[in-house]
């Protein structure tokens, strides 16, 4: 099923999908639960049938076969030729895989064993887990967060389409479960021609605000779009960095320009093939410009500063359809006491205060709170509040 009303940029592919079953349907599938054999997803398999169901990964239908698996696996691109960077699949045991019968329906089930969607089996294929590691997260080192979750999981892809029975509002963020078909209606309605997206796993800082508030001077609307999927154990919760952000929109920017929502999509860490696929996920959503900035989604030392800026490169710009807009690594300068990059600022190294998401982390697990250089006061409270710091003050 699709949507066929298109509003602004095009949904990948040409039409956004929609997989989340209706009344009849639901109805159907319920009748058939106790006679269909069952899958346990995880959470981020949750997540991504999800976004497949609700067209964010358009134009997926569901978990990718073994053609579109292997071509995006090897050349960033579905089977078809249309960029696609990141392999979306079901992996299972083979005591899971056995007795699934192709062409048959499987059931969904979340952890708690509630049924929740449904898979129209067409394929189970075996696939090299070194070979995803290396393609993917150009790295075969298990300590890399993505790479142990392709270890970790099952040995065979279960493949075919999907029908997401349930789509409850989100536990913590009802307010803000803007679906791809609701943000293009706002967009439209406020009379953005142009919006730009800003992925974000951290807690904003005063580098993420100046570069965003430069993507604003061009473009009529902000789409703030945080991650709340699974993250490392590590990050901040998805809690308080809601905060930080409704925050920051209070006293930071205009609010007629700019819609906050979350993203339900898992992190990946996979650098630069991410930043492609956080890119095409906005284009779903109908931003026409996404923000790419230094080491976008990733992790450690695998990658290089700007990588993730570099991989646009290797595709036309009509292909992706989005317009990256990329920016340097921004500082706070001493000299000009302001936020700035080096196409800006006439500082010199030690003049600078290099911002970054790991750093503010460390900071607080340090029990240290983040400078105004950092971090603007409200957000440097409400993570204080967090962290139980209680010497800091606004």
């Amino acid at each position: 099923m699709t949507s066929d009303r298109i509003d602004g940029i095009a949904p990948h592919g040409g039409q956004l999908i929609n997989r989340i079953a209706n009344h009849a349907q639901r109805l159907e599938f319920l009748d058939k639960a106790d006679f269909l054999p069952r899958v346990q997803l995880d959470e981020r398999a949750v997540s991504d049938l999800q976004m497949i169901a609700i067209g964010a990964f358009s134009p997926l239908t569901g978990f990718m076969a073994q053609a579109d698996y292997q071509s995006v696996v090897d050349n960033m691109r579905l089977s078809n030729g249309l960029p696609w960077s990141i392999p979306i699949t079901l992996s299972v045991s083979e005591e899971v895989a056995a007795p699934l019968k192709e062409g048959s329906l499987v059931r969904l089930d979340d952890k708690s064993d509630r049924f929740i969607g449904v898979l129209e089996l067409s394929q189970k294929y075996r696939y090299d887990k070194i070979r995803e590691a290396v393609s993917v997260y150009r790295t075969d080192d298990e300590a890399h967060p993505g790479v142990a979750v392709v270890y970790n999981q099952g040995e065979v892809n279960l493949a075919g389409s999907i029908w997401l029975l349930h789509r409850d509002p989100h536990p913590l963020f009802p307010d803000y479960q803007i679906d791809p078909a609701k943000s293009r209606e706002l967009f439209r309605e406020k009379g953005w021609r142009t919006v730009v997206g800003f992925q974000t796993r951290n807690p904003i800082h005063r580098a993420h605000e100046y570069i965003i508030k430069c993507a604003l001077e061009i473009v009529d609307g902000l789409f703030l779009h945080p991650l709340v999927g699974v993250t490392k154990s590590d990050d901040i919760s998805a809690e308080v960095r809601m905060q930080c952000y409704k925050l920051m929109l209070e006293f930071y920017f205009p609010e007629s320009r700019v819609i906050l929502a979350i993203n339900p999509a898992s992190m990946r860490y996979a650098g630069p093939r991410e930043a492609i696929f956080h890119a095409l996920i906005r284009k779903n959503y109908g931003c026409t410009h996404f923000i790419v900035g230094r080491d976008h989604a990733g992790v450690g030392d695998y990658y290089g500063t700007y990588d993730a800026q570099h991989i646009f490169d290797e595709f036309e710009p009509k292909e992706l359809g989005i317009m990256p807009l990329k920016f340097e690594h921004a500082f706070y300068c001493k000299r000009t006491l302001q936020m700035a990059t080096t196409k800006t600022s006439p500082s010199r190294p030690e003049e600078r205060i290099h911002l970054s998401g790991t750093k503010v982390r460390e900071m607080l697990r340090r029990g240290e709170l983040p400078p105004p250089e950092f971090s603007r006061p409200e957000v440097a409270a409400e993570l204080a509040k967090a962290m139980n710091i209680t010497q800091y003050e606004i």
